[in-house]
């Protein structure tokens, strides 16, 4: 029987950081956290909460804290945290731009307060020079600019990772604008280094720390190079543009950009130019006789269905990423943050909601447990009671006073006392309902969040936990047992082989591939060779030792 591995599992963008590497990393971790100390950020953390070498560098810190009338007035004001932790992460460059606005993401790790304050943090970068980007999409597209466009103009929007300009295209005799969006030269190289420098962070944290084990540094890193990555290759981007444009197809109130895959490449996005009306303008919205009411519910109501129905939503739901056009529909751009929730998820969200919605808090606790989320050992009783201790206020209170979001963020609080791991996906979708919740709140202050979601989710309720989705998912479960039938004699086969082998290595022994010995040789080898090297600076030690003893 030969032994051979020809392979292994994938391995996690974020992995036992090199210690050769170490050096570098904290030659930039050093340069980080010298900005943040000038900036004040050392300011906005307690000492007194952290183990006395930490909060001995905190302090030391401060000593050279950059003393301006903007942070003063701002920390009069009490808005110091997002002045000074915006300021730190702009001049650190566009990695910790993305690292912050990540972080707005997660409240588990940076708090409710700072969570708050990195929302504003603005991805706003200055533009790099026209040239540059024409000679970009001409190499992207491999034909020289005139061939693609019939006119190529100034940027109109720049953000850390790439930029967009306002352009032209000529189609049978006709000129049709498009936007243009362009990845910035060596963005990728910029990105690398510093993931990495985090990676060496988080690791060493988790390994240290049984609170940041809990909530996942690693993780955390690790699914923010997957964010960056994905936002680097445009062609990505004009996929998940693709998979949400057919998704709401059928949507009366929302659409999205079309592409034009034409000229579209890894490094250069090309869609439909959107002539609407911004969100964020509400005086417009008005003067084009809007109903900012019914607005405001048709927002609320398409994340919810994209959430539900999909599985699939658009992540960076802020007014400026937001468009209604003529006939009153939502248009979203910028699709380089996306979330998706698997069915066990759907179902996670959908009946707890529902469940708050009802007051049945038991089965709002069920859920949870059913879902793997809450430990075995604890009681669903217990952890009923805890719920119950969020939803009940909520209903003396009125409409205008409910926050949908607010009370998932105090759900995953309670949940954290009866140690559920965080679910990143689900802080995600979390953090993307305070954003939609505000945006529908702008537009309607006493939008009733409870009577606008109800429809949408009694609708997946009943849908796919009412009679019809049990007959479904009884027809599901009979396919994949005809499925598992068919393949029982292909599995009685292999079983017979495995067999077969154990028997000869019961009589004969193992018996290793070639290229295993060779392997385990050459692993030995350099094995004995470092041996060698250490056994020779200690012979040379001891030889230094007793010369000069």
């Amino acid at each position: 029987m030969n032994l051979l591995l020809r392979g292994s599992a994938p391995e996690s963008p974020v992995r036992r950081p090199p210690m050769v590497l170490a050096p570098a990393h904290l030659a930039r971790l050093a340069r980080a956290g010298f900005v943040f100390a000038r900036e004040g950020v050392f300011g906005l953390l307690d000492p007194v909460f952290f183990p006395w070498p930490i909060g001995l560098v905190l302090r030391l810190g401060r000593l050279i804290e950059r003393r301006t009338g903007a942070t003063a007035a701002a920390g009069a004001a009490g808005t110091a945290g997002a002045v000074r932790l915006a300021a730190a992460l702009t001049r650190l460059g566009p990695s910790y731009v993305k690292l912050g606005q990540f972080l707005a993401t997660r409240p588990d790790i940076v708090g409710a307060a700072l969570s708050r304050d990195l929302e504003s943090l603005q991805d706003r970068m200055a533009p790099f020079p026209q040239a540059e980007a024409e000679a970009a999409v001409a190499s992207a597209l491999g034909a020289p600019l005139r061939d693609s466009f019939a006119s190529f103009g100034p940027p109109v929007a720049a953000a850390s990772i790439a930029q967009v300009h306002r352009a032209e295209v000529l189609e049978q005799g006709e000129r049709r604008p498009v936007a243009v969006k362009v990845l910035r030269s060596g963005i990728e190289r910029r990105f690398k280094t510093d993931l990495e420098a985090f990676a060496f962070v988080a690791f060493h944290a988790e390994r240290m720390s049984a609170e940041a084990r809990r909530l996942r540094i690693v993780e955390v890193v690790d699914t923010l190079a997957r964010s960056v990555a994905v936002e680097m290759d445009l062609r990505l981007e004009a996929a998940a543009i693709s998979e949400m444009a057919e998704n709401t197809k059928e949507d009366s109130d929302f659409r999205v950009p079309a592409i034009d895959w034409m000229r579209t490449a890894r490094d250069v996005l090309t869609l439909e130019w959107i002539d609407a009306t911004p969100l964020s303008d509400r005086a417009a919205l008005i003067a084009r006789g809007f109903d900012l009411k019914q607005l405001a519910r048709a927002l609320m109501q398409s994340f919810l269905r994209h959430a539900l129905r999909d599985g699939f939503f658009h992540a960076d739901m802020h007014p400026g990423n937001l468009f209604v056009d003529a006939n009153g529909r939502f248009i979203a751009v910028d699709f380089g943050i996306m979330g998706r929730l698997g069915p066990k998820e759907r179902r996670f969200l959908a009946e707890i909601l529902h469940g708050f919605i009802t007051r049945d808090y038991l089965r709002t606790a069920e859920v949870h447990f059913e879902a793997g989320y809450v430990p075995p050992q604890h009681s669903v009783e217990s952890f009923a009671q805890a719920i119950r201790a969020i939803g009940e206020p909520i209903h003396s209170r009125t409409a205008a006073e409910i926050s949908m979001a607010k009370l998932l963020n105090l759900l995953f609080e309670v949940t954290s006392l009866f140690d559920m791991r965080t679910r990143p996906e689900l802080l995600l979708l979390q953090k993307t309902m305070v954003v939609v919740e505000g945006v529908a709140r702008s537009l309607d202050p006493g939008l009733d969040m409870w009577s606008t979601s109800d429809p949408v989710v009694r609708q997946w309720v009943e849908r796919h936990l009412g009679p019809a989705g049990r007959i479904e998912q009884a027809a599901e479960g009979a396919v994949e047992l005809g499925r598992f039938l068919g393949g029982v004699p292909e599995l009685l086969g292999r079983a017979a082989v495995v067999l077969d082998h154990i028997d000869a290595v019961t009589r004969n022994g193992i018996v290793l591939a070639p290229e295993t010995v060779a392997a385990i040789g050459a692993a030995q080898a350099g094995h004995s060779r470092w041996t060698g090297v250490a056994l020779w600076l200690i012979v040379a030690l001891l030889a230094a030792m007793l010369i000069w003893g």
